[in-house]
């Protein structure tokens, strides 16, 4: 019997999805029309014998993520429960809070899965790879190649190139070690309990020892915070029990908003073969279909509108004549009035845009002559100014007739009467 995890995070980590993650908890945002936690549950849903998917994180229960529970268990026919942590307890300290929940039953072993990641998730690759040495590989972990450059900014695996055992592995390192890095994807067997419980009987220890923190600060809570990586695989590396199962498919974090649309263009491409019902396709009576698009089915578009490559519209969504979308997500009830033009932006929910106008932003896209090439995670600002980067629209934000809104966010509930560029509309 096996069992998943989904690390989902809380409300303070999602803060580079600000202002979209003010609406919905970012698990639980659009990717190619579906939430992006409905990515991993269906990929957990294909592996025979996986009895029970479990989210951990701090988000407070709330009625959106009810819901998505509800309805993702009677598509997928498949338990899942969310267990909420008291506070951030790191990748690590989440599931060791939670060891009992998920041993219940007597998994053989378990996958991890970090939310904000998107991915052909080769799970059933990954769970083949142990089996053919099961003596040995106990705990395995999904890693793909990136640039030398970038490899610098996820943590990186040493392999031996014959048997893939994990010799080494520093997160994040100051300079280059290995193209190999890590994707946030995980197959455990039971005993890594044992490899995290060494790692909190060591933090106890060490607050005993340090006599510097004072009876205010909750160090119980303190000590219950462990990260995977940094705490765990270092120490496991070079033990002959982690190894790296390499993946050529596609993943991309998704950290910022911008990197939810380069997200979408890849999880559409892949419905080619997953979900072919899922793509629009050029109609006599309908719009123009460019590439890779999803159309929600209650959506309504005009036929002289063109649509993509790389747009996904949402339910309840007025698409009007003669209208321009491409790399775009538009989510629910947003209305695109005549001839408005949108590029490279996230439009939210509910938002309107007049007749004419044109909502444009900057593709901040991996460099496609290099096939090892991820996502930069940009900073907002650079030398004072704010980084050209998508157009995100808050929810219920409107933008009149015949203006021109480039390289700009604009937070929720605001009503534009002219044009901006390159700013932050508060």
């Amino acid at each position: 019997m096996l069992k998943a995890v989904i690390l989902i995070g809380g409300p303070q980590k999602g803060t580079r999805f600000r202002p979209l993650s003010f609406e919905v908890p970012k698990p639980l945002f659009p990717v190619a029309g579906v939430p992006m936690l409905q990515h991993h549950i269906e990929a957990c849903s294909k592996v025979p014998n996986l009895k029970e998917i479990l989210l951990i994180g701090f988000y407070q229960p709330n009625e959106a993520l009810s819901r998505f529970l509800v309805t993702a268990q009677q598509e997928f026919k498949v338990a899942i429960r969310y267990l909420q942590e008291f506070s951030a307890l790191g990748t690590g300290g989440g599931i060791y809070h939670f060891r009992d929940q998920i041993l219940s039953g007597g998994p053989h072993a378990f996958f991890v899965m970090n939310a904000d990641v998107c991915s052909e998730f080769p799970l059933l690759q990954m769970l083949d790879f142990q089996k053919a040495h099961e003596e040995t590989h106990r705990y395995i972990m999904l890693g793909t190649t990136a640039n030398r450059k970038q490899s610098l900014n996820y943590g990186c695996i040493v392999a031996k190139v014959d048997s893939q055992e994990v010799l080494h592995y520093v997160e994040k390192p100051s300079t280059f070690i290995s193209d190999i890095i890590n994707c946030g994807v995980y197959l455990f067997s039971p005993s890594i309990f044992q490899h995290i419980a060494e790692v909190f009987q060591r933090n106890q220890q060490e607050l005993q020892l340090c006599s510097c923190i004072s009876e205010e600060n909750s160090s119980w809570q303190r000590t219950e915070v462990i990260r995977l990586e940094q705490d765990v695989f270092t120490a496991l590396a070079g033990r002959g029990q982690l190894y790296v199962y390499k993946t050529d498919g596609f993943w991309s974090q998704i950290k910022s908003a911008g990197s939810a649309i380069y997200a979408s263009r890849l999880y559409l491409n892949q419905y080619h073969t997953t979900h072919p019902e899922r793509l629009s396709l050029t109609e006599n009576s309908g719009p123009t279909i460019l590439g890779n698009v999803y159309i929600h089915p209650t959506a309504k578009v005009d036929h002289s509108a063109v649509l993509g490559p790389n747009v996904s519209v949402g339910m309840g969504v007025v698409v009007g004549a003669g209208v321009r979308i491409r790399e775009s997500i538009i989510l629910h009830g947003a209305v695109l009035q005549d001839h408005s033009c949108v590029l490279n932006t996230i439009v939210g929910w509910d938002s309107s845009i007049g007749r004419w106008a044109r909502v444009e932003g900057t593709p901040s896209d991996p460099n496609p002559n290099d096939p090892y090439a991820k996502m930069d995670s940009e900073t907002l600002f650079r030398e004072g100014k704010l980084t050209p980067s998508i157009t995100i629209l808050g929810c219920n934000v409107s933008i009149p007739a015949e203006v021109v809104i480039l390289n700009s966010i604009v937070l929720p509930h605001k009503e534009l009467s002219r044009s901006f560029k390159n700013q932050i509309i508060l």
